[in-house]
């Protein structure tokens, strides 16, 4: 989409300078306003035409069955699906009695601009209807990042040349036709008029619609209240059906005089509050969204995201468009999570229904740790939110005849929502990300009460299930068998490595958190037996690995397999799993995304330094990167082992997912792990930044192309600001009283307010460029320089 010429390259908004049909669905996903409870997706005003309608609400879904051609113990029997609540959006425009419709009459300019730093969508239009009326329309929108039920918009209309009868409608909708399936398993399930009316009112310049979902039985309400501003003689009323609320503006404009609707949207639901309930929520935030006013709404945004960007910015400077990807992607991450507030953080965010609006294990694996040092108060309400799910979780486990919990691979309200069993029940390693989660939060914030009240818990349920699932051999050695790691392509192995490693510290930091907080332990059952358990099969846990290769295994055995056939797989034929049975795929060297490689990142203690590089070359010649989440893996350990060039090449890939929709999927909802992978690989791959037991270390390097790197992570209360130039890194404190200790390429230095340090980087070690399968090379990068 950044190619196309109605695309220019800015470093603090993405611009559309014409509108472009072929590009809507794509467009509608990457102009999308939310705040992580509320999600509008970036329709046009006047509702058509559109490629997906899209109105969320975080943990708000419905119910359905799940298929199978034979059932089994242990299959879920229904799943969780994401729905599209009331549209507040919808503001149709009338101009002598001709429809607003960009397919028809003349459209002479048009241009949208989402503006990172305000939260603003911006859009103008100047049109001429088929009888030849000419008219300018501006609109803006936003959803709050402050009043987390809110959403808002102002809207004019002004005729050019002559005069012209406007008859606006501002509506609520509710049960929208939606556009069929595809048949691409990562699109939403169909789901029809998900929502039975309970209530409709309209009165005066104020509407409200309240529906229950037909199956899971939760209550919704959307509210809006209007503030006109027109000529003498204007007009308005207001009327409401089961489904549709609608208000209407009638007026007659002259050349020079303006219509201007102001639009606030107030959202709630609820599994367990009464209709009064949820209608006198809805109410009431809609009365402060309006008491606040436009202008509040639109200062207050800015407020907030100021104080995010002093704390979050990431400047590159020798590629605008990395620039401009990075901020849009620390944007979008942010409204995923800002005020999801308990709720999970979808694979989508609220940005469309891709993937049914599940969570993975994405969040945690990378959605948090952008998170913890960008805006750590998400992290807490998002581990908050797994805690709350623990339940579920347990029963899982029991049923699986395991102790401890187990998370799902996918879910929105925590319930197992994959009909799939081995890449999803198999896929154990969702425990380890959530507990990885856990201690990289405590680490770097220093939380010890959310340690002790939600952390511990969570470690130890989580430590329970891994003593469970796995055993000692006569040896002592501690195996995990049959799970499936981050690679779908590999399912049901034993001792998959990235599992085991994770498992590993999982088990370490249960006992160690156990111990710290011993009475509060005691109380969940653990008792000194158990922790010495617990370390006895982190001591012991298998790490497969080939001599004859000199490299680790994916999993036990992994590096016998049979080679996929590369030479004879077609450039149509990815991916691979769209076109091949998993049977074939399951049997072969062919990875979907990096795991091994995952495992060298985020447990880079384990492998000494050339075992790092002599797996990336091992496994970077079969990976092929099916996944969104493979590149920036592959950015951070190209930058690590020496492979420079590559590392840019993998983070131009992970920066413009979907700016460029290179998994063709864009249509249904950005992918937000992957935008917090463009974080990482710039972060912790050009930046080197890892942590250890929350001190931080960095080994810079940056590729030819990018002259400087700049970014700023909180840690310990304090944020610490980062420079890296072609042969120096420095080192600072923005804010905070107290020294901070970190390490440069091992050496440890302490930075403390008002005394930076600078460090010089070392020589690059020289290795062969690793190959990649035949046609899977990412795309080799150069820097296109664009105008503002």
């Amino acid at each position: 989409m950044i190619t196309h010429p109605a695309f220019s390259c800015a470093p603090w908004n993405l611009t559309e300078t014409e509108l472009n049909l072929d590009v809507l669905p794509q467009s509608e996903s990457v102009f999308a306003l939310s705040n992580g409870h509320v999600g509008w997706r970036g329709n046009l005003d006047e509702g058509e035409p559109h490629g997906l309608p899209g109105t969320y609400l975080n943990g708000l879904h419905e119910l359905r069955r799940l298929p199978y051609a034979e059932a089994g113990y242990g299959y879920p029997e229904s799943g969780q699906s994401v729905i599209n609540v009331t549209n507040g959006k919808v503001l149709r425009l009338l101009v002598d009695d001709e429809p607003f419709d960009l397919r028809y009459g003349q459209l002479h300019h048009h241009e949208r601009v989402l503006d990172f730093r305000t939260g603003l969508l911006h859009r103008t239009a100047e049109w001429t209807s088929p009888a030849g009326r000419r008219v300018r329309l501006r609109s803006t929108r936003l959803v709050s990042l402050t009043q987390r039920a809110i959403a808002a918009l102002r809207w004019e209309i002004e005729p050019v040349d002559e005069p012209v009868q406007v008859v606006v409608q501002s509506e609520l909708i509710a049960n929208e036709q939606m556009p069929g399936g595809e048949g691409d398993p990562r699109a939403a399930s169909s789901v029809d008029d998900p929502l039975e009316s309970q209530e409709h009112h309209a009165d005066g310049t104020s509407l409200r619609l309240i529906h229950r979902t037909r199956h899971s039985g939760l209550l919704v309400a959307a509210a809006a209240g209007h503030r006109v501003q027109g000529p003498t003689g204007t007009q308005t009323h207001a009327d409401s059906s089961a489904d549709l609320a609608r208000f209407t503006v009638v007026g007659r404009l002259e050349p020079g005089q303006r219509l201007c609707v102001d639009k606030t949207v107030a959202y709630g639901w609820s599994g367990a509050r009464s209709r009064p309930a949820v209608r006198d929520q809805v109410d009431a935030a809609l009365a402060a969204g309006e008491r606040t006013g436009w202008q509040g709404l639109v200062d207050e945004q800015r407020a907030y995201l100021d104080d995010f960007w002093d704390r979050s910015d990431v400047e590159v400077e020798g590629d605008p468009e990395v620039q401009q990807a990075v901020r849009f992607a620390l944007f979008h991450v942010l409204q995923a999570g800002a005020r999801a507030e308990e709720r999970a953080i979808a694979a989508k965010g609220l940005t469309g229904s891709g993937y049914d609006g599940h969570s993975f294990w994405d969040t945690e694996g990378f959605v948090l740790p952008m998170l913890t040092y960008t805006a750590p108060l998400t992290v807490a309400h998002a581990l908050r939110w797994r805690h709350s799910t623990l339940p579920a979780a347990r029963d899982r486990a029991r049923q699986l005849g395991l102790r401890g919990a187990t998370f799902p691979w996918r879910t929105i309200a925590g319930e197992e929502c994959s009909a799939y069993w081995p890449a999803g029940t198999a896929a154990f390693h969702i425990n380890a990300a959530v507990a990885d989660a856990v201690i990289r939060y405590t680490h770097a914030t220093g939380d010890t009460a959310f340690e002790r009240d939600i952390g511990l818990e969570l470690l130890v349920e989580t430590a329970r299930m891994w003593a469970s699932l796995g055993h000692h051999d006569h040896d002592g050695v501690f195996h995990i068998d049959g799970v499936t790691g981050p690679d779908e392509y590999s399912a049901v192995c034993d001792d998959n490595t990235y599992t085991n490693l994770m498992a590993q510290a999982n088990l370490r930091a249960a006992a160690d958190c156990a111990e710290h907080h011993q009475e509060i332990a005691r109380g969940l059952g653990v008792d000194h037996d158990e922790t010495e358990q617990w370390r006895a099969a982190a001591d012991g846990m298998a790490v497969p690995y080939d001599k004859r290769l000199e490299v680790h295994e994916q999993a036990v055995g992994y590096t016998g397999h049979a080679e996929w056939d590369f030479d004879n797989t077609g450039p149509d034929d990815y991916p691979l799993m769209l076109h091949y049975p998993y049977f074939d795929l399951y049997r072969k060297q062919v990875i979907k995304q990096a795991d091994l490689v995952l495992a060298m990142f985020v447990r880079g203690e384990a492998f000494t330094a050339e075992q790092k590089a002599r797996n990336f070359e091992y496994y970077e010649r079969i990976t092929v990167r099916d996944s969104s989440l493979s590149a920036c893996c592959q950015a951070v350990l190209a930058a690590e082992t020496g492979h420079l060039g590559l590392a840019y090449d993998y983070l131009g890939e992970a920066a413009t997912m979907d700016l460029l929709d290179l998994e063709h999927n864009t249509r249904d909802g950005l992918h937000i792990a992957s935008l917090a992978g463009t974080w990482i690989a710039l972060v912790s791959g050009f930046g080197g930044m890892r942590s250890d037991g929350g001190e931080l270390r960095f080994a810079p390097r940056l590729p030819p192309e990018i002259t400087r790197l700049a970014f700023r992570v909180t840690v310990l209360g304090s944020r610490l600001h980062v420079e890296v130039t072609r042969n120096e890194a420095r080192y600072s404190l923005d804010d905070g009283d107290d020294s901070l200790t970190v390490r440069h390429f091992g050496r440890r230095l302490t930075v403390a307010p008002g005394r930076p340090a600078v460090r010089t980087l070392p020589d690059l070690p020289l290795r062969p460029a690793p190959q990649q399968p035949p046609g899977r090379a990412p795309h080799h990068r150069t820097p296109a320089v664009k105008d503002d």
